[in-house]
């Protein structure tokens, strides 16, 4: 008996709504949660003609302790974006643009250089990878606003999406540092917060976080 015959034949054992519930997850797969961004502005950033630049900005008191927060930060969403299907420049030119222009105020201003369609902002408020008051405990956390910017036929930028985020990872229990070094730590935690960003412009699964409560 194939899997899919064992799981129907399962299904017409179980009661009333149950039932339905494991036949719509066979014929439909697990249910998806639409993008915030899609569902809030009714605009989506993919498509094959449509280009997007993502560039993120951190305060100096924050790279005192993470010098290059900014650019970690900005590499691992747009690489997100772009294994979901979303056409995005490349993070090395971004950086190297923001590098030679240091006095750059306006996401629109990159925007313009590259000629893209939109522009996602990353302002990074705080970044931490330890639990409150400990040492020994892994618990990252980011507070951010991400905001999206639609560029016009002549350059100019109008902001039509902001969302502020509040992420800690692990979602329930902090790690203990034990159990994991440093450097392969911060690496696993921005993984987690790039989907967690780019969970606001494309569809997930509905239980896609719940391998991240430990």
């Amino acid at each position: 008996m194939t899997g899919m015959v064992l799981l129907a034949a399962i299904a017409a054992l179980m009661p009333g709504c149950s039932q339905f519930v494991l036949l719509g997850l066979l014929l439909g797969g697990p249910p998806t949660v639409e993008p915030d961004f899609d569902a809030e502005t009714g605009l989506s950033l993919k498509g094959k003609d449509i280009t997007v630049a993502v560039v993120c900005y951190a305060p100096t008191e924050l790279k005192w302790n993470f010098p290059k927060i900014d650019a970690e930060v900005s590499s691992a969403v747009a690489y997100r974006l772009a294994e979901h299907g979303i056409n995005v420049i490349l993070p090395d030119y971004v950086r190297a643009w923001v590098d030679e222009n240091p006095d750059w105020e306006r996401a629109d201003e990159i925007g313009r250089a590259f000629e893209v369609d939109y522009v996602i902002e990353l302002e990074l408020a705080s970044f931490g990878l330890y639990e409150e008051n400990s040492t020994t405990l892994f618990r990252g956390r980011t507070e951010a606003y991400i905001n999206v910017y639609e560029m016009d036929d002549v350059g100019d930028g109008e902001r039509i999406f902001s969302k502020e985020i509040d992420f800690a990872f692990p979602t329930r229990v902090p790690r203990s540092t034990y159990d994991q070094t440093p450097i392969s730590f911060k690496r696993e935690y921005l993984s987690r917060l790039s989907e967690k960003i780019g969970f606001l412009f494309y569809e997930r699964f509905s239980g896609d976080m719940m391998p991240w409560a430990s």
